[in-house]
């Protein structure tokens, strides 16, 4: 059973919001009236991990605030895995059992979720990734045996094939929205009914496919 007092949250909130046009960050983006990047953090604030930390650069959010330590990711050609590497490393040097990796861009994501992930997780080898019934994505859990695996990641597909062969614990398609366009973020207000689905610009965003 591996504890989450001794497990590091990693929340990666250094995307470069390529997708999602000429705003800085769209994790400062509103919704619900919360800024987008700030709804995982403030929904698993209260679990007891032996460390938070956000991978940041560009938002201008304060997740210091929320009881996460902040790293900036600084390096040019970033991408996920180096934000991946840098948590990892700092979990390696705390004797961390477990990380569990989560995006900032997913703020529908709740702390019962992240307890099943966590109930689905029975040794150091553990990998358990959450999935909506039809595939795996974040968030995810690795055992401390797994950190080297996760350090040697390069680019997106070398996640994809870890999760892929763990375990998957499936929840509510809506838990797992990842927001990467102008269009998925005005769909996600108009399915939560949020006040910002009423901005006329999001709803072009939405009828013109996020272009």
């Amino acid at each position: 059973m591996i504890a989450v007092e001794r497990s590091v949250l990693i929340l990666l909130a250094a995307g470069r919001s390529e997708r999602f046009g000429d705003v800085g960050s769209k994790l400062d983006q509103p919704f619900l009236a919360r800024p987008l990047g700030m709804h995982v953090a403030v929904a698993l604030e209260d679990m007891p991990f032996q460390e938070r930390i956000a991978i940041v650069d560009g938002c201008k959010l304060d997740y210091g605030a929320h009881g996460y330590r902040v790293l900036h990711n600084d390096d040019p050609e970033r991408d996920m895995a180096s934000s991946v590497r840098m948590g990892v490393d700092c979990a390696k040097a705390l004797d961390a059992q477990a990380v569990v990796i989560a995006l900032a861009d997913m703020p529908r994501v709740t702390a019962a979720h992240i307890y099943r992930l966590f109930d689905a997780a029975d040794s150091p080898d553990a990998v358990v990734a959450s999935s909506d019934g039809v595939a795996p994505r974040p968030p995810a859990l690795f055992g401390r045996n797994r950190f080297d695996d996760v350090l040697a990641i390069r680019g997106d597909q070398g996640a994809r094939d870890l999760i892929q062969a763990g375990r998957h614990v499936v929840t509510n398609a809506a838990e797992l929205i990842d927001v990467d366009t102008r269009a998925d973020l005005a769909a996600l207000r108009d399915l939560v009914h949020a006040p910002e689905a009423l901005n006329r610009t999001d709803s072009h965003a939405l009828r013109d496919g996020g272009k």
